[in-house]
């Protein structure tokens, strides 16, 4: 008995050491909840955003990419969105409400920054948040525009 308990106690430490072991309510794999990541900032014209890029595989894989200037589609008066040039990978879920501020993949090469918040029904892979969003939704306007990404 006292060597069973001495391997119990062994495996459920090793368990709570063990890489991946991280409270599954704060990580979902490729979701992590908390941007806990290297930063970047957007420039938007005259203004510029810090953004926190989520520790994941997806937003590893957009930082390769960086710096990038490209020109940002309006839709639904709420994002503004550009194809990539390469398939990043994804790992989509429905956040159920997205938050002004998100940055996000759609599909597999689909960059969106979104400026408002809003409920959708859609699934999005985490890229990172803006630290602070004041002053975004004037920055981006109502049509089309051109955004850099670079790391900080």
């Amino acid at each position: 008995m006292k060597n069973f308990l001495i391997l119990a106690f062994a495996v459920i430490s090793f368990m709570n050491c063990a890489p991946g072991s991280a409270n599954p309510a704060s990580v979902t794999g490729n979701h992590s909840l908390n941007p806990i990541g290297s930063k970047m900032k957007i420039k938007i014209g005259d203004s510029t955003f810090i953004v926190t890029l989520y520790d994941n595989a997806t937003a590893a894989a957009f930082k390769i990419l960086l710096p990038i200037t490209v020109n940002m589609t309006e839709l639904n008066g709420n994002e503004k969105y550009v194809d990539l040039p390469t398939n990043l990978p994804a790992n989509a879920l429905n956040p159920g409400t997205i938050q002004a501020g998100d940055l996000m993949l759609w599909n597999s090469n689909t960059l969106v920054l979104f400026y408002k918040t809003f409920s959708t029904s859609y699934n999005y892979t985490r890229l990172g948040k803006i630290d602070d969003v004041r002053g975004l939704s004037a920055a981006v306007g109502k049509g089309n525009v051109a955004v850099s990404f670079e790391l900080k």
